[in-house]
């Protein structure tokens, strides 16, 4: 392609094609933004509502919008490299392609292609087969919005109670969404986010700010939850009750929760105070109880490890750049937002009950 072919705009105008955009827009009110979600598919729109119900807003101008065109998966001529995925994870997932201004970022599984810049957003491709793709394209420009205003994304679930948010992170697969989904059983509990965390000091706090995504739960968590364990169907429910316990943990098979349907409008929240830090560092070899210690991340580098988070391919600076998935995380700034926060490792044994009612109930209450 060339220079002028590869501009932002020009890319755009192939992606979309000959699709015609409806003239409704979908308006999401997400915080600290307001975006509007344009499409070719009345199908695609309806399915979005749907997952972003909590969060409509009115038909008004917003600050920020991506196009979702349905389509075949396009065939570009284009020099894709691969994205070096997270220590732990295997599998080729996303290849991006950099260009003045902007950046393409091609799902390697599905096919869809996804252009990143500052005037255009758009995804292109079999959207409705993989509609979740584009519900994190959605967020990501939300988040993209919360990074450029310095805030630190953190790996982490998070809920409110009082006004003030206890946030959960743990090493991968070690639980916080069940942990967070336990708390919320608690009347009074509120949810704030499942998996991406925001922080920033303002006015001599730290704020949290969650994202609009649904929690995805693999089956054990549903299993061992009556009011989840609906959300897999019966069928499927009785082979996973034949598994054993250490390949059902292990299992990958996400499922999203509704939390309005399943908790209640009023169990949403996208921004609180934070009060405190849970970083689940437990061991299901362990059978004694879970314990819980205050600690110094300045000196437990192991667990602000499990507390930081990549910004991804989809990041933009302000200034246009995008991020390499080289780059090291920014450790400092990190223990410059938590200076002062609590922070809480949990060790022992793996014991949800326990950790919510013996420790994290009480720390919400604080």
């Amino acid at each position: 392609m060339s220079a002028v072919k590869e501009s932002p705009a020009a890319l755009a105008e192939a992606l979309i094609g000959e699709a015609e955009l409806l003239e409704r827009a979908l308006v999401l009110d997400m915080g600290r933004a307001t975006l509007a979600i344009r499409s070719n598919s009345a199908a695609l729109l309806e399915r979005l509502g749907d997952y972003f119900a909590h969060c409509l807003a009115p038909q008004a101008a917003a600050t920020l919008e991506v196009i979702a065109i349905e389509r075949e998966a396009p065939a570009l001529d284009t020099a894709f490299v691969d994205w070096a995925r997270e220590p732990g994870k295997t599998g080729r997932k996303d290849s991006v392609h950099d260009l003045p201004g902007g950046r393409l970022v091609r799902k390697v599984r599905t096919g869809m292609v996804f252009l990143q810049s500052a005037a255009h957003c758009v995804a292109a491709g079999p959207c409705l087969a993989h509609d979740n793709q584009v519900v994190n394209f959605v967020i990501a420009q939300y988040m993209n919005q919360l990074q450029r205003a310095d805030w630190q994304v953190c790996h982490a679930a998070a809920l409110v109670r009082g006004g003030r948010a206890l946030a959960i992170a743990g090493f991968s697969g070690g639980g916080k969404s069940t942990a967070m989904l336990h708390a919320l059983e608690h009347p009074g509990s509120v949810f704030l986010t499942n998996d991406r965390l925001f922080l920033k000091r303002e006015g001599g706090e730290v704020r949290a700010a969650g994202v609009p995504k649904q929690p995805r739960i693999n089956p054990g968590t549903a299993l061992h939850n009556p009011r989840l364990e609906t959300l897999i169907p019966a069928a499927r429910r009785a082979a996973l009750r034949e598994l054993p316990a250490d390949e059902l943990w292990e299992l990958e098979e996400k499922h999203d929760v509704p939390v309005a349907a399943c908790y209640g409008p009023d169990r949403l929240i996208d921004e609180a105070a934070l009060g405190g830090f849970v970083v689940l560092n437990w061991r299901r070899d362990d059978a004694s109880p879970p314990r819980v210690a205050v600690v110094d991340p300045t000196r437990r580098r192991d667990l602000l490890a499990a507390i930081m988070k990549s910004a991804g391919p989809f990041y933009q600076r302000a200034d246009g750049s995008f991020l390499t998935d080289d780059e090291p995380l920014d450790e400092a700034a990190y223990l410059d937002v938590l200076a002062g926060v609590p922070v809480f490792e949990v060790s022992g044994g793996v014991d949800f009950d326990a950790l919510v009612e013996g420790h994290l109930i009480p720390l919400l209450e604080g």
